[in-house]
């Protein structure tokens, strides 16, 4: 599962048993040696669906982790690209794979919680990738607001989907079992790792950001795939605030 360079099952239990942010810290040099890490095939294909709805002038990428979806944004957007998140290691990484290019500045990074974001009304695109499973469904009515209020009128918010795996399936027990160990670590624990797949639902999330103000889309990704229903693997979910 893991390179010979990625972290070892004892550091991987250490980052487990601390906070979210101080395990992320912890993961940091590591990090883009393990799964975790957004697939390639993943960020090509969200920048093929955003291509044609820009050009974009500014992009935010929300909880950017080492930067791959920064990576994105610099390819679509013509002026100032941003990462935020609140891992001073993660973003220590980003800055190192992402260099200044010839003739233009490279991103900014800013270390920040995704829940009180430093910026108004500064960005035409705004992507997130991997994420939302650190946020509780609680906190993800104010995430959106919050980045509903960093997008001028008529930027989007951008992130991928994936369709849920089928009850009864292995990776269904297994995001299953995922779930519950971390629901009885956090029980156990202090301080808690927030970190859950089964409660990023579909329609929850279209809930949370029509009333935070969005007008919402979803495009397929053809290129990630089809189930055997014909029904897309993963789905973009595009954002708009209205303006």
């Amino acid at each position: 599962m893991f390179t010979p360079t990625g972290p070892t099952a004892v550091e991987l239990a250490v980052q487990a048993l601390s906070s979210t942010q101080r395990g992320y810290d912890l993961l940091a040099p590591k990090f883009d040696e393990t799964p975790f890490r957004t697939p390639p095939r993943v960020l090509d294909a969200v920048a093929d669906a955003l291509r044609p709805l820009g050009p974009f002038r500014c992009g935010l990428d929300v909880c950017c982790g080492t930067g791959a979806g920064t990576a994105v944004l610099r390819g679509l957007c013509r002026e100032r690209v941003t990462g935020v998140d609140f891992s001073a290691g993660m973003l220590a990484r980003a800055r190192a794979s992402l260099p200044p290019e010839q003739g233009r500045p490279g991103p900014a990074w800013v270390r920040a919680d995704a829940r009180a974001l430093p910026f108004r009304e500064a960005f035409d695109l705004a992507v997130s990738f991997g994420a939302f499973g650190h946020f509780l469904p609680a906190e993800r009515p104010g995430l959106f607001a919050g980045v509903h209020a960093v997008l001028r009128p008529g930027g989007r918010f951008a992130f991928p989907v994936a369709a849920p795996p089928r009850p009864a399936s292995a990776a269904y027990w297994a995001l299953w079992g995922f779930d519950a160990a971390m629901r009885v670590r956090n029980a156990l624990w202090r301080p808690p790792f927030v970190m859950y797949h089964r409660t990023f639902r579909l329609p929850d999330v279209l809930a949370d950001l029509g009333r935070a103000g969005f007008d919402t889309a979803l495009l397929p990704l053809p290129a990630l795939g089809t189930r055997a229903d014909g029904a897309p693997r993963c789905r973009l979910v595009v954002a708009r605030r209205p303006g």
